[in-house]
């Protein structure tokens, strides 16, 4: 009678899906950015890619075989997904080192030291992300011009600035001047030489924020591309409504507000949208099944507050740029967003008085 009884650990319903089917189909809704990245910032976007997806396999690889000495995971995808989104958030002229380094503290801090997949607390490859935006500034923050992979584009320019950069810099200079944001936008982003001197401008319209012909990291190029991707995962049932939806709204909701109370200071909602890495992180990195809440109520409270902090973070704080921090803090908050917003359990009938 004693094997009629299987005892085992969640989850006790069964489906079609499984970890290794769920990875590689973020993996393919990441497709279309990539060959966007790879057209538009050229051979150096491939180097980025592959060493980053390589290193993250590798040490994965090496922790369990030599570590944690358990089964190997490597083929389940995650490693693969990690090396992409962390190739996405960084530039594509970022040196080989720092690369290695952002794929050993993703993998092997952010998500082995808590046990692999499925236990670790925070996004990996935000984590990675942050730790080399505080340890490498001047490195991270350093665009790259676009340089079509099929086009002859000659240029002395070797970096430019992004447009939440530039507005971030120039945002005392707009509130104490007689000069509005869209003076500066429609001047053109500077972009520089090797000797920091503005050598030409670029001029940005929505056109280009939709198609990607702006610098920035990879992640960042093609609002279509990325949407693309989106709409794979909701076809597939990998990712639900309820973050996307919230941490949009609730993002533009915010900047529409004081776009509406000074829209001579602030950003048009569309530019927040488009520019910077909110789309990317909507849709690939606040989604993460692992360090986001279970219940669709804690997801939707999930969603408004990485929404709220990352606008909070892109007005007031130090970097132009507050996708990743707002994750990692929300990523934070899940645990308890998950005791608050817990499930009836099966088989319980909830009673409310008359």
């Amino acid at each position: 009678m004693g094997t009629l009884l299987t005892i085992s650990g969640s989850p006790h319903v069964h489906s079609s899906q499984s970890v290794r089917k769920i990875m590689y189909s973020v993996f393919y809704a990441m497709i279309p950015a990539m060959l966007v990245s790879f057209y538009f910032f050229g051979l150096d976007a491939v180097r980025v890619m592959a060493i980053s997806v390589i290193a993250c396999i590798l040490v994965e690889y090496l922790i369990q075989r030599y570590v944690i000495k358990g089964d190997l995971t490597i083929n389940d995808g995650s490693a693969i997904v990690t090396g992409v989104l962390l190739a996405f958030n960084v530039p594509t002229n970022l040196p080989t080192f720092i690369i290695i380094i952002g794929a050993v503290v993703a993998i092997g801090i952010a998500k082995m030291a808590f046990g692999g997949l499925g236990k670790n607390p925070f996004n990996p490859a935000l984590v990675g992300r942050v730790f080399l935006l505080i340890s490498f500034p001047v490195q991270m923050t350093s665009w790259p011009v676009i340089k079509p992979l099929f086009a002859a584009l000659k240029t002395d320019a070797v970096s430019g600035a992004t447009l939440l950069g530039f507005y971030k810099e120039n945002f005392d200079k707009i509130a104490t001047t007689q000069e509005t944001v869209h003076d500066f936008i429609s001047a053109g982003l500077p972009q520089y030489d090797e000797l920091g001197t503005v050598v030409s401008h670029q001029v940005l319209n929505y056109q280009d924020l939709l198609l990607g012909q702006m610098g920035g990291s990879m992640g960042e190029v093609s609002a279509i591309a990325l949407l693309l991707g989106a709409a794979f995962m909701f076809y597939k049932k990998v990712i639900t409504w309820q973050i996307p939806v919230s941490y949009l709204a609730s993002s533009l909701l915010f900047a529409f507000v004081f776009w509406l109370i000074d829209p001579e200071l602030y950003l048009n909602p569309v530019y927040h949208l488009m520019a910077g890495g909110l789309m990317l992180g909507i849709f690939f990195m606040a989604t993460d099944m692992v360090s986001s809440p279970m219940s669709a109520k804690g997801q939707i409270v999930y969603g408004i507050g990485c929404g709220v902090i990352t606008m909070v973070i892109r007005f007031w704080g130090g970097y132009p740029e507050g996708v990743s921090f707002a994750i990692l803090i929300m990523n934070a908050f899940a645990p308890l967003i998950n005791t608050s917003f817990k499930p009836a359990r099966f088989g319980v009938v909830k009673v409310t008085k008359a």
